[in-house]
């Protein structure tokens, strides 16, 4: 009996083989797609990846040479077509053509740029956001330039020192003194601020008849009073 049923196993085992090599002349074909697809499109995602690596390298080098070029025309005109060829690049160039158009005192075609990127939600829309109003100063609504501000100035915001001096120039020009020293002391108060930001601030708290508390006071009177 023992030998009868190793004998149905050997034939047994022998016709699932040749079940299985059957089953791999007719679909065998489908696997070796499958694994050609698999190595093929990992071989296309490293290729893509590389492209896009070196374009984004090319277009960082061609918005250092822009930058470096000492003639603000020749400038703005290589900033521009960084611009219109797209890329994660876009945004720094048009703030850094915003500031070119600003030296030749084309100061409608800069808020345009200004304006154009401050709808987002990244760092560049709240950069663009801070320039505009610095640079339209007090020609801009004066409810609508504190609300921003406001908003810009508030706990966590990476520009929150900036937007206060902002905001209590924007109390001075509406001939809100009182306001504007509240809003300096405060500042003035806040960690992290830098030494050319407290300089200012200590200045226009001097100006308005402030008083700066000692342990504030890091500048000399003779600095302050300049």
């Amino acid at each position: 009996m023992s030998n009868t049923d190793g004998f149905i196993e050997e034939v047994s085992e022998e016709v699932r083989k040749d079940k299985l090599f059957a089953l791999y002349k007719k679909y065998g074909w489908i696997a070796v797609l499958v694994i050609f697809g698999l190595v093929g499109g990992a071989g296309f995602l490293e290729y893509q990846k590389s492209a896009s690596a070196n374009a984004a390298a090319a277009r960082g080098d061609a918005l250092i040479a822009a930058l470096e070029q000492d003639d603000a025309t020749l400038r703005a005109l290589e900033l521009n077509n960084i611009s219109n060829s797209g890329g994660t690049e876009v945004p720094i160039a048009e703030l850094h053509r915003a500031g070119v158009l600003l030296e030749q005192d084309d100061t409608l075609g800069a808020l345009k740029i200004y304006d154009s990127l401050k709808s987002g939600t990244d760092i560049y829309a709240q950069i663009a956001t801070l320039k505009a109003i610095m640079v339209r100063g007090s020609t801009m609504n004066i409810d609508d330039r504190i609300k921003t501000l406001e908003t810009m100035s508030a706990a966590g915001n990476p520009f929150r020192t900036i937007a206060l001096e902002q905001k209590a120039i924007a109390y001075i020009d509406s001939g809100d003194g009182k306001e504007a020293l509240s809003v300096l002391m405060s500042l003035i108060n806040e960690a992290g601020v830098s030494q050319a930001l407290l300089s200012r601030s200590q200045q226009m708290i001097v100006a308005l008849g402030g008083k700066i508390p000692e342990k504030i006071n890091l500048l000399s009177n003779d600095e302050v009073a300049q």
